[in-house]
């Protein structure tokens, strides 16, 4: 096996320890009917949109006795190229449990298209949800998202990138809903690729700058040729005041995204008056037990409340950004 293969299947394996997922492959039925599991209701597999006749899907899971509830989002990581929208890791049932309506995403992956359709996917997806919250009983005005690694990645560009025509895309078949959120959980996500091997702590064995890094496999051609790609692509590229508020969550050794990245979010964030909390977990690598501690699960829960349990406003409309 050539020292390039290796740091390949390492990349690989690297970006799919996050919270319980693994890659599965994409491959569902949509639309199936409604599943009853205690005190949920489960919608599995619906389509939110389709794209040259690929369904993209999503489950959604509604507590049965809470009336309008929020809704939180969870996109998967897997380094854009595995991962799927499962059961939402331990993420759907801890705030299930605490009163909100959950959906889990799918997204078109890198072997499958490249940056930005990942974005616009989930873009696309926050406009279904937005179209259909009527139909399901959640609050469309309260929709806050999580997601871990580059799940982490695509939240928080989620959060910043508003209004931004070329990342919005024409995915789906509900243009008109606003894709904004009003929360963003970001766990151990990427944001300027660039810096993630001159941050890598000693050891680490995936380089980002690698033209078959997952990075430069999401942007079509390696980092280092694509600066203006990997700009693109930074959530930190599209800040201002506007965006909602974020809690970041990271491991100080995490082996596959250096915690260096969370912190120039934060940094970036609070620059430009976005409320933003880092959590750094010391020790801790890419994922693990260390995040499913009752102190973080708290944290998370008590970030959304704080967000999204509060009397529901209309969303903002965003000034277009440039």
């Amino acid at each position: 096996m050539t020292p390039l293969s290796f740091r390949t299947i390492i990349a690989c394996l690297a970006f799919t320890v996050c919270l319980g997922e693994t890659g599965f492959a994409q491959k569902s039925r949509p639309n199936g009917p409604p599943r009853f599991r205690g005190n949920l209701v489960e919608h599995r597999d619906v389509e939110y949109a389709n794209v040259d006749g690929s369904s993209l899907l999503l489950d959604l899971y509604m507590p049965r006795n809470v009336k309008n509830p929020p809704l939180v989002v969870w996109i998967h990581g897997g380094g854009w190229r595995g991962g799927n929208k499962g059961r939402g890791g331990k993420f759907v049932p801890l705030l299930t449990d605490a009163g909100y309506a959950c959906a889990s995403i799918n997204y078109r992956l890198s072997g499958e298209a490249k940056f930005p359709a990942q974005i616009n996917d989930c873009k696309a997806a926050i406009r279904w949800l937005r179209a259909h919250a009527k139909k399901y009983g959640y609050d469309a005005t309260r929709i806050g998202v999580g997601g871990s690694s580059a799940g982490g990645h695509l939240v928080a560009l989620l959060g910043t990138s508003g209004g931004i025509k070329d990342l919005e895309g024409n995915v789906g078949k509900h243009l008109d809903q606003s894709s904004s959120v009003q929360a963003v959980c970001d766990m151990w996500g990427p944001t300027d690729f660039l810096q993630m091997d001159k941050h890598a702590i000693p050891g680490s064995r995936l380089k980002h700058n690698d033209p078959r890094s997952p990075e430069s496999l999401l942007l079509g051609g390696p980092i280092l040729e694509h600066k203006d790609r990997v700009a693109r692509a930074n959530p930190i590229t599209y800040i201002d005041k506007q965006d909602p508020p974020f809690l970041i969550i990271h491991g100080s050794k995490d082996p596959a995204v250096p915690v260096h990245q969370s912190i120039i979010l934060e940094k970036a964030l609070k620059k430009n008056k976005v409320p933003a909390q880092l959590h750094i977990v010391e020790n801790a690598g890419h994922g693990g037990p260390e995040f499913n501690a009752p102190k973080i699960n708290k944290m998370i829960v008590a970030f959304f409340d704080q967000q999204l349990k509060q009397p529901p406003k209309e969303p903002e409309k965003r000034q277009q950004k440039k």
